[in-house]
């Protein structure tokens, strides 16, 4: 069957094309761009008169492994949503329980190093779980350095995950902040042998820990240099919080110098992460100039009222999902923080999306609408149509061509190196895949908060994943499921 989408805004952000135009899709890829294009008995043609027409969103940085959450990420015009930052652990298994289970988008994994380095000093087996993985993060027994004969072994496993398919390697640095750099400089090299990008929530910077081995936004630009290996900054706005401008400037120093270090950012001024994890601790949030009241409890709404509060929330349950306010967004100085960080030179979006989590202790459902009372942060459903608000409707800091180019194509590009597949994707010229999402430029935006969660985006009109409707005249398809495994094909 064919589809032939007729009259939109065509965007397409390889070739810099934007005006209007036909685009007929056929077999999973667009097969013409043009005016007056032809249909043909059997084909469904569609007005998008009106309407932006472009390559859907690549998020390489959702930790949505659900059904349920991949469908707020498809509202919010997502078609390829990848776990990079932390990524799985055995890539084999996280790929073949996607698979079994169905997924509206694409999908696919970075080899973890948290996992291997748990595995190989903690004895923790990974089970390529992302709440099992929330619960290591506070274990501080794989927070540690590790001697010659344990970097060697979990170095191996890491290229076994490589081998295997991974999309290149997840750091999650800035949970083990206390590490010897010398590990990070050998895991850069291996992965510059084997072809795979790096992506790194980086240690903490000096202003917040003076005593740090070394400050997070040197650190990835240095290696980056010292190894030619091609490292991914990941959410540049939360780990830098009020010294954006120190380091950007840094990152784009360093990039002017030849290092290969791609940046990425989202549209808010809290983030989410496993309670346990390091830098939460009463002592480091004092020394980002925060408290205990910027962390709230995810499923429970309960704002942390006091350090002792903090120890024993801590010590009880470290996987437990929280919120770490690092902006005032109700502050325009803070506002102006978070605009810089979104439009940073090739600043990627990427969501850092999050599993909803329901108080029955279920992270998956397959109601459409999702049940009430499901409890995440509000960037896994809200962070394209909120960067698409604030970037081209209100501030016009971005033309739609840009926008594209920030969340569809730069994204893909990251990719290519390791992952063949992604050539095809980030643009829409004939041979392309039929990834696309069609977009309302009036009414788009978010419609998520950090009080109602997973309330879908809005102006997302049709959305087709490999060719397929997942979302319709801006209603959600349930029988589709049409999401591919991406992979990386080890050198």
């Amino acid at each position: 069957m064919r589809t032939l989408l007729r009259g939109g805004r065509v965007i397409d952000p390889a070739t810099g094309f934007d005006g209007t135009a036909d685009v007929l899709v056929s077999g999973g890829v667009v097969t013409a761009v043009g005016a007056g294009l032809t249909a043909e008995p059997g084909d469904v043609e569609i007005d998008v008169t009106g309407l932006v027409v472009g390559p859907g969103f690549i998020d390489l940085h959702s930790h949505v492994h659900t059904i349920a959450g991949q469908r707020l990420q498809a509202m919010d015009g997502v078609t390829t949503a990848l776990d990079l930052e932390a990524g799985l652990m055995p890539i084999e298994r996280a790929y073949a329980e996607a698979a079994a289970a169905g997924r509206p988008l694409h999908y696919g994994f970075s080899a973890s190093w948290g996992a291997a380095r748990a595995q190989v000093l903690a004895g923790i087996e990974p089970d390529a779980n992302i709440d099992s993985g929330l619960a290591v993060l506070g274990n501080p027994v794989w927070q540690r350095s590790s001697s010659p004969k344990e970097l060697a072994a979990w170095l191996s496993l890491v290229d076994g995950e490589l081998a295997a398919g991974a999309l290149g390697v997840g750091v999650l640095l800035g949970y083990a902040p206390d590490t010897d750099p010398s590990e990070f400089l050998a895991l850069a090299r291996l992965a510059k042998e084997a072809g795979a990008p790096t992506y790194t929530h980086v240690r903490e910077l000096v202003e917040v820990n003076p005593e740090t081995p070394v400050d997070g936004s040197a650190e990835i630009a240095i290696v980056a240099a010292e190894t030619g290996a091609a490292m991914h900054h990941c959410h540049v706005n939360s780990t830098s919080g009020h010294q954006i401008e120190r380091v950007l400037a840094a990152l784009e120093a360093g990039r002017a110098a030849g290092s290969r270090v791609t940046v990425e950012a989202y549209p808010y001024g809290a983030g989410s992460t496993g309670i346990g994890a390091a830098f939460l601790s009463p002592e480091r949030l004092k020394m980002k100039g925060l408290s205990p009241s910027s962390v709230i409890m995810l499923e429970s709404g309960e704002r942390i009222a006091d350090e002792g509060r903090l120890l024993q929330v801590r010590a009880e349950d470290p996987g437990a999902p929280c919120i770490l306010e690092f902006l005032d967004e109700s502050s325009p100085h803070d506002l102006g923080l978070l605009h810089q960080a979104l439009a940073f030179p090739d600043a990627i979006v990427a969501s850092d999306a999050l599993p909803v989590y329901w108080k029955n202790g279920t992270s998956e459902s397959t109601e459409w609408p999702l049940p009430p009372g499901g409890a995440t942060h509000p960037r896994t459903a809200g962070t394209y149509a909120k960067t698409l608000r604030l970037m081209v409707r209100e501030s016009k800091a971005w033309t739609w061509l840009e926008a594209f180019r920030r969340c569809s194509y730069l994204p893909a590009r990251v990719l290519d190196e390791v992952a063949p597949g992604a050539l095809a994707k980030g643009r829409l010229n004939v041979g392309a895949d039929a990834d696309i999402v069609v977009i309302d430029p009036n009414a788009i935006t978010d419609a998520a908060t950090y009080f109602d969660p997973i309330r879908p985006s809005v102006g997302v009109r049709h959305l087709f994943v490999s060719g397929v409707p997942v979302v319709t005249d801006g209603n959600l398809r349930t029988e589709a499921f049409p999401g591919k495994p991406l992979r990386g094909e080890p050198r």
